[in-house]
């Protein structure tokens, strides 16, 4: 049985960790009942006029860490942990690439790995890096840079190596004090007319 239009209300899906908006969607009392004694997300699809899990077929479920109503109690925030992208495309939001800070999620996550393993004082290779002599990190990113000139073209070791030199650039960037993702800010400067 189909919720009518009266019985919808508008729920924005933010994750709790960042903060960032993943998706829109619309509850009646049967999801927003179904979300609160499963503890996961459950929308109603107005297409096919029924009650649906988030994730139920893909396993992209969003555990459901907090529910609020706006003041009118005509819209409902869910902050969730999601176990994968929120979008039925694949995309990490239904609204483009995720972002932390203005920062494209992946970088900033992990920049936040770099700054982890620098408080930690752990004994991984990164602390390692960012503890011992800035000739390291500065002849890995060389190395690193060879490898790429050295990958065959358009190949999967050519994306591999791209990645390992974007790495090994943020750690020396973090090894010198920088913000390992200042190049984002400094291309986004050179795009400005």
């Amino acid at each position: 049985m189909g919720a009518s239009g009266a019985d919808l209300i508008t729920c924005v899906v933010q994750d709790a960790r960042t903060g960032e908006v993943l998706m829109v969607a619309w509850q009646d009392a049967e999801a927003r009942a179904a979300t609160r004694a499963t503890g996961l997300a459950h929308f109603h699809s107005r297409s096919r006029g029924e009650l649906w899990q988030k994730g139920a077929t893909s396993g992209n479920t969003m555990r459901v860490v907090e529910e609020r109503e706006d003041c009118d109690g005509d819209t409902v925030l869910l902050r969730v942990e999601p176990a994968g992208p929120a979008c039925h495309t694949g995309a990490e939001t239904c609204f483009g690439e995720r972002v932390i800070d203005g920062r494209p999620a992946v970088l900033a996550e992990l920049a936040g790995v770099i700054d982890r393993r620098r408080e930690a004082g752990s004994e991984s290779y990164v602390a390692g890096m960012l503890a011992g002599d800035r000739e390291a990190p500065a002849r890995k990113v060389g190395e690193e840079a060879v490898e790429v000139l050295l990958a065959p073209p358009g190949s999967p070791e050519l994306v591999a190596e791209v990645a390992d030199l974007w790495f090994h650039s943020m750690l020396l960037l973090a090894r010198d004090g920088v913000d390992p993702l200042a190049p984002l800010e400094e291309l986004r400067r050179r795009r400005a007319p």
